[in-house]
């Protein structure tokens, strides 16, 4: 990373002040930031800091009295968090992966390489596989039998890709992620325990203990454009129809999505969430650590699922939910604060059947 003050400025539109010709080679945290390194100090809390390093230039927030921290240069972004995202990517260096096929890579002779493509060492592109112009296959990483990648995409190390999955524009999987595989779906040859504890909540009936036949996953998984998968995410394929995820969603680490799940556009699914099979999900959902979500169930637009909670109905548009089972985050803290109350109710009440009894004199 080589950049003036003002170069930077100019790609995250932010205004430059000081001396713009300033040279910056990294980015710091400000009490570790050296004389040539743009301290990232995007509010008075972490501003606080910039005594302890040597910074000579900060990234600060769109007001910030830059002459009042001794500095030599400063960007004053509108939105500084948001500046964060082009900025790191202008200082990434990235992982070396090298360019052109690695001579230790596999490469069917039925597979279509786009112009400028990497493949990494010890990779294996399957037969009639189609990888997109400029896309990046990381070392290890598999692409199976007629998948097709879009332009970009970047597969870092060790990611699987199944037969037949469909990748649009600008692909980025993290390393160990697994997309393709067959999904959970299992049948016994009679009505099972199971089905009968699901109508009626809580019996098994007269079923008894029968082998689980497979069902094949005869669909893949169409994933759009702009993608993010986290590292060991697992995303299975359909079983009739393919598995899909929508345009620009991101995924965390750790993620498992079920079986014949149709995910919207702009979600964003952070670490440990579980969705089982055939849960519709609608656009700008946000879904936080550890949230698990039924199958057969929808989750409408604009819902914020808080962490851990467990859904196990539909949620309408727009709601923010909590709990096991979770509801409505109000509900659930009105809920929880009831719960803290108890104690001091159930004594409240034993003093009252106490004095109740005493005055009318039974024991």
């Amino acid at each position: 990373m080589r950049y003036t003050v003002a170069e930077i400025a100019s790609a995250l539109e932010a205004e430059a002040v000081g001396d713009t010709s300033a040279i910056v080679t990294g980015l710091a945290e400000p009490a570790q930031a050296g004389a040539d390194d743009l301290a990232l100090a995007s509010n008075p809390k972490y501003a606080g800091t910039l005594s302890q390093g040597a910074a000579q230039a900060a990234l600060l927030w769109e007001d910030a009295d830059w002459q009042a921290f001794g500095l030599r240069a400063a960007i004053l972004p509108k939105r500084p968090r948001f500046a964060m995202s082009r900025l790191t990517t202008m200082a990434d260096p990235g992982h070396a992966f090298g360019s052109g096929v690695h001579p230790g890579a596999i490469v069917d002779p039925t597979a279509t390489l786009g112009a400028d493509v990497t493949i990494g060492a010890g990779a294996v592109i399957g037969p009639e596989a189609q990888i997109g112009d400029g896309s990046v296959i990381g070392p290890m990483s598999f692409v199976g039998w007629r998948a097709m990648l879009g332009p970009n995409a970047f597969l870092r190390e060790q990611v699987s890709i199944g037969a037949r999955v469909q990748i649009g524009a600008n692909f980025i999987a993290n390393p160990g992620v697994r997309i393709g595989g067959d999904g959970f779906s299992f049948v016994t040859p009679e009505k099972s325990g199971v089905e009968n504890v699901r109508e009626t909540l809580g019996e098994q009936g007269d079923a008894g203990g029968q082998p689980w036949a497979r069902i094949a996953s005869l669909g893949a998984v169409v994933i759009g454009d702009d993608v993010e998968v986290g590292t060991n995410t697992a995303i299975d394929s359909g079983t009739i129809r393919p598995t899909q995820i929508g345009n620009r969603t991101k995924i965390d680490n750790l993620v498992h999505i079920g079986h014949n799940c149709v995910i919207g556009e702009d979600n964003l699914i952070c670490g440990q969430v579980g969705l089982a099979g055939s849960v519709t999900v609608g656009n700008f959902v946000v879904m936080a650590g550890q949230v698990g979500v039924s199958d057969n169930l929808t989750i409408g637009n604009n819902v914020v699922l808080a962490a851990a909670c467990k859904v196990m109905s539909s949620v309408k548009d727009g709601k923010v939910m909590l709990g096991y089972p979770a509801n409505e985050m109000k509900t659930n803290l009105d809920m929880y604060k009831n719960t803290k109350r108890l104690p001091r109710i159930l004594r409240d009440v034993a003093e009252l059947k106490k004095a109740v009894f005493k005055s009318d004199g039974s024991d």
